[in-house]
């Protein structure tokens, strides 16, 4: 278990990152979602010990992060937004070398570990070709591999899919899939996609506070006969939000189509609708910003 307590990131800017951060999060798939500028990656850099909260607690399976972070090293796998390899080193190479930083010194167990591990992520036919020349997505998965380095019980991926071609994102998703059952894994990330496809809980944060933590299915529910939907002119959209709660504004077939928020039904040729998480998260964003 993961537990985290009360955590402030001021910067000495006078930047706010994060305020008063509290979560709990056990095994398996948690989704981190929130906009580019949330604070997603200044908590993971300091869930991971890459730099200290100015004030706070974290804890994981009973031993305090912030006093013991080599303890937590150990067994930490870290996919951050970007990592960077050497040019000319093959894949396998650089595997190997990482395995070595991650201490398994014995030249038989290194073998071993590097082998599965690029098997497992399906790179093992490209094992000598130098990362730096891999696509994004193998780019990713080769990520994962270096995360998975010492069979680690707390994993954190940082915006692993953005920028991935929808055969990658699809082929990479699945494979956290397969190691998330055991270990806590937090997939911090802006795609609300990708938290309704793998997470069983789930957290907003924006601004650097926590909006909203449940289960995706719960939130969902609890916006049932809430939300409606029309087909609008997009000359019209500024009027519609002026006179209703529109959170979410879509395209369908080059037509625009508002999504409102509602106690009841609010007439005017509105269709009721079924939530879905992006509507979840587009009207926890719009509450926001309406109490700020």
């Amino acid at each position: 278990m993961l537990h985290i307590k009360d955590l402030v990131q001021t910067y000495p800017n006078g930047t706010q990152a994060l305020n008063g951060v509290s979560l709990d999060i056990g095994r398996g798939m948690f989704g981190l979602l929130g906009p580019n500028g949330a604070g997603k990656s200044t908590l993971m850099r300091t869930i991971a010990t890459l730099q200290t909260p100015t004030s706070g607690e974290i804890t994981f399976d009973g031993f305090d992060v912030l006093r013991e972070p080599e303890k937590l090293r150990e067994t930490l796998g870290y996919l951050p937004q970007d990592f960077g390899v050497y040019p000319r080193v093959s894949a396998y190479d650089l595997l190997d070398h990482l395995a070595v930083l991650k201490g398994i010194t014995g030249r038989g167990e290194r073998k071993e570990t590097v082998e599965t591990l690029l098997q497992q992520v399906n790179l093992w036919t490209v094992r000598k070709k130098a990362v730096a020349g891999f696509s994004g997505g193998m780019r990713q998965r080769f990520g994962i591999a270096q995360a998975l380095v010492g069979q680690p019980s707390l994993i954190i991926v940082d915006e692993p899919t953005a920028g991935l071609d929808p055969e990658e994102r699809n082929r990479f998703l699945n494979l956290l899939v397969e190691v998330g059952e055991q270990v806590v894994i937090i997939l911090s990330t802006h795609i609300v996609e990708d938290v309704a496809d793998l997470c069983p809980r789930m957290a907003v944060l924006a601004g650097g506070r926590i909006l909203l933590d449940g289960a995706p299915q719960t939130l969902i529910e609890q916006s049932r006969g809430r939300l409606w939907r029309r087909i609008i002119p997009r000359e019209d959209l500024e009027r519609y939000q002026q006179e209703y709660r529109v959170i979410a504004v879509r395209l369908f077939a080059g037509r625009t189509v508002i999504h409102v928020e509602a106690e009841s039904d609010p007439g005017a040729g509105f269709e009721p609708m079924e939530g879905s998480l992006e509507d979840v998260y587009f009207r926890t964003l719009d509450t926001s910003r309406r109490s700020a």
